[in-house]
């Protein structure tokens, strides 16, 4: 009995030692965590930011909470700006300059997100435009060859068993890093439904065609009407098994989530949703009953977030970014790295920093909080997984592998026959 109570002891020993090891692995980012700012941890910031938009536009508490009245209001000129953010001169005729290339407007609930003093605040950068726009000589308008790509008017098709259709040309908020710039033109406008229609037929006519992703511009900008026609249409047609919306709104405009979007979602199942948050200070009380009501709706949420220089090319802060996604239920799906849009070259990363993101998501925290690295290769060819590599090589019987922590070990790779 005492050989066994001791044989116990040992292995006790041995996994409080084990768990004292693990602990310190994940200490550097328990320290970093703490000066990570979020949007629930800036929510009494926010609010004051709130106050003085609502001054400024003569709004009510009603319309706020109104997502026609968010966009009717969206701020895109810098003399209304710089009474909310403490601009320079400097700034303002930055910002002036590139708005005369590239549009710019953002709801006034993101505004109330963006740090009035830090013109690094990492909202601030991705809606406010920067003289960096007007320096890069490495973009394109078009990397992804979506022209090439396009059968028929508003399809974008990269794969052989799902496509997207492009139902609109508008956002909320216009990112600073945007792939579709290009098409944001000077009009908000939603496809002609004589395109939507075609890009119906072409469905129809394609049997392979089982999975349908409408974005634009942002899905959830169409009114309800034009949407459950659109959803019902595809519901129709039989060998279409999932719909998924592609959205900012939940970001940039949580107001949109309405109960009447939410019964038109519900009625057209299986639904799914992807949105766009790319750092922690985005995620707020908004967001979350936002989120609340779009999964009582039993709608999957998954975020896509894009790797940007100066917003979260830190292995912390996308760690935060997803544990706080999980708080509200979206799931993290991809990370994309930046593509090398014209006017966005100052937010690209080295491929590297991606992949060291991933080391640092890996074993680190649940697998519930690591998506999956993504490029999207030129000219329309699709998404490529970025990994870290854990196969080291393979013999007759066995495989070396490498583990998170760096562990170099055989695994044994029989078959019985």
């Amino acid at each position: 009995m005492t050989n066994q109570n001791s044989g116990m002891d040992d292995k006790r020993n041995l996994a409080e030692q084990r768990a004292v090891e693990l602990k310190s692995k994940i200490q550097p980012y328990l320290d970093a965590r703490e000066g990570i700012p979020t949007g629930m941890k800036l929510a009494d910031q926010y609010k004051i930011q709130k106050q003085k938009i609502l001054k400024l536009l003569g709004g009510t508490e009603e319309d706020w909470n109104d997502w026609h009245w968010q966009v009717k209001n969206r701020f895109g000129d810098v003399e209304q700006l710089s009474k909310i953010l403490n601009l320079s001169e400097e700034e303002k005729q930055q910002i002036a300059a590139v708005g005369e290339r590239f549009r710019w407007a953002a709801s006034p609930y993101y505004v109330s997100l963006m740090d009035p003093d830090d013109k690094d605040c990492p909202v601030r950068r991705q809606a406010i435009p920067s003289v960096h726009e007007l320096q890069d000589h490495m973009g394109k308008d078009d990397p992804m060859g979506e022209e090439f790509t396009s059968p028929v008017p508003s399809i974008t098709r990269r794969y052989p068993d799902r496509l997207i259709i492009k139902v609109t040309n508008q956002c909320a908020m216009y990112c600073r890093h945007c792939q579709r710039r290009r098409n944001i033109g000077e009009i908000d406008k939603g496809t002609p439904k004589e395109q939507l229609e075609g890009a119906l037929e072409y469905v129809r006519n394609h049997p392979e065609i089982r999975d349908v992703l409408l974005t634009g511009g942002d899905a959830f900008m169409l009114n309800e009407e034009v949407l459950d026609w659109l959803l019902g249409e595809l519901n129709k047609i039989e060998h279409v098994e999932v719909k998924r919306l592609g959205t900012r709104t939940l970001v940039t405009m949580p107001q949109r989530v309405t109960p009447e979007l939410c019964n038109i979602l519900e009625k057209h199942h299986p639904v799914y949703v992807n949105t766009h948050f790319n750092n922690p200070k985005e995620i707020t009380q908004e967001v979350a009953e936002a989120c609340d009501k779009l999964t009582k709706a039993g709608v999957p949420i998954g975020n896509q977030a894009v790797l940007l220089k100066g917003i979260n090319n830190d292995p912390h802060v996308m760690k935060k970014l997803n544990h706080e996604l999980l708080k509200v239920r979206i799931r993290p799906y991809y990370i994309f790295h930046a593509k090398p849009v014209t006017g966005t070259a100052h937010f690209i990363t080295r491929v590297e920093e991606g992949i060291a993101i991933m080391e640092a998501l890996r074993g680190q925290t649940s697998g519930l909080a690591i998506p999956t690295y993504i490029i999207n290769a030129p000219n329309g060819y699709g998404k490529t997984p970025m990994l870290p590599e854990y196969l080291i090589s393979s013999g007759k019987d066995y495989i070396t592998i490498r583990t998170w922590e760096g562990r170099v070990m055989q695994y044994p790779n029989l078959e019985n026959i």
